[in-house]
């Protein structure tokens, strides 16, 4: 008799679950549909602090409130709950083409932590207020939040960072070889790439890099894989030693990457690129490849994080193939 209540409350409490989760992924997907046909947004209301940080926060809470006010759960489950619709709404919006697997995997991190927070607070909610009417506002309130701070959250919170991100690498061959792989790149083969964590979520793959004409003025063609473009002046000429330009995007299909990380978009954009030799007593010599970059969203604090990273792992790729090239070329010089 006992096992078999056992066995029925346990199941009653697994549908609870699956029902709580479902109403959290139904909740927060249902946002990210509406809002796709909001009009006259300032912003995409996707870049806002309400969507980033309030909406997970939200469907947190109500996935714990609903299954804790129903029948009393463990902490672990306010915790952890949350996890499943946070996830199975990132998947529903991958499915329906409503965000790219780039956007999905930069705002899952912090979206996981946010609902657990979420969670646990609708959990505490659920079973320590004992006015119903209370936790009826307190739900409703949750609910409404993100939809309430994305209209007028820009006027305060919107932010334009200028970032600046380094890279480096040793190359044994003479600078004036190194000079050649840099002031020039040509068209790149698949296998001369690293593996990179960036193109496996949708970045694209450096092509080439050709030059007008040499010295300042001169503008190099700098070309990545689905057809994105960029034009880079060159306003240092210093060889071997340091190669500048200003980068400007010329062609950015809409394809190629999703609108709120296109380069040259109202968020973030390319701006300058730079190459510094410096020679190394053993008769190496250090490769230097900086870029600045702008950031402009609500929430800089956690953008640039992603947008510094995918910069790093870019330019990483890059030096790694002037690094073959040179030492390649080097072993065949006379």
């Amino acid at each position: 008799m006992d096992t078999g209540k056992v066995t029925h409350r346990g199941g009653t409490n697994l549908r609870l679950m699956i029902l709580g989760t479902a109403i959290g992924l139904l909740y927060g997907f249902g946002v990210r549909l509406a809002l796709r046909f909001v009009p006259a947004f300032p912003q995409s209301p996707v870049m806002t602090m309400g969507f980033l940080v309030f909406l997970p926060f939200a469907m947190g809470f109500l996935t714990a409130f609903f299954t804790e006010t129903k029948q009393p759960q463990r902490i672990r489950a306010w915790l952890l709950l949350p996890w499943v619709s946070v996830l199975a709404a990132l998947a529903a919006t991958l499915a329906a083409f409503l965000e790219g697997l780039i956007c999905v995997v930069m705002f899952a991190p912090i979206a996981l932590w946010l609902s657990t927070i979420g969670g646990l607070v609708g959990g505490l909610t659920a079973r320590f207020l004992r006015s119903r009417r209370l936790r009826g506002m307190s739900l409703a309130c949750l609910m409404v939040l993100p939809c309430l701070v994305m209209p007028w959250e820009k006027q305060v919170l919107y932010q334009e960072d200028f970032r600046r991100v380094e890279t480096a690498v040793d190359i044994h061959a003479p600078a004036a070889v190194v000079w050649q792989n840099i002031a020039r790149v040509p068209a790149i083969r698949p296998e001369e790439l690293t593996p990179s964590w960036s193109q496996r979520i949708g970045f694209p793959d450096p092509v080439e890099a050709t030059l007008s004409h040499e010295g300042v003025g001169g503008v190099r063609n700098a070309s990545f894989s689905a057809g994105i473009l960029f034009l880079e002046t060159v306003d240092v000429w210093e060889p071997p030693s340091r190669l500048a330009f200003s980068i400007r995007a010329d062609q950015v299909p809409s394809t190629a990457l999703d609108e709120h990380v296109r380069v040259g978009g109202p968020f973030f954009d390319v701006l300058r690129g730079e190459y510094q030799l410096e020679p190394l007593p053993n008769g190496t010599v250090r490769l230097h490849l900086s870029s600045q970059h702008r950031v402009s969203t609500d929430f800089n604090w956690y953008a640039h994080l992603w947008t510094e990273a995918v910069m790093a792992d870019l330019q990483n790729r890059i030096l790694h193939v002037i690094q073959q090239r040179s030492e390649r070329a080097a072993l065949v010089r006379p």
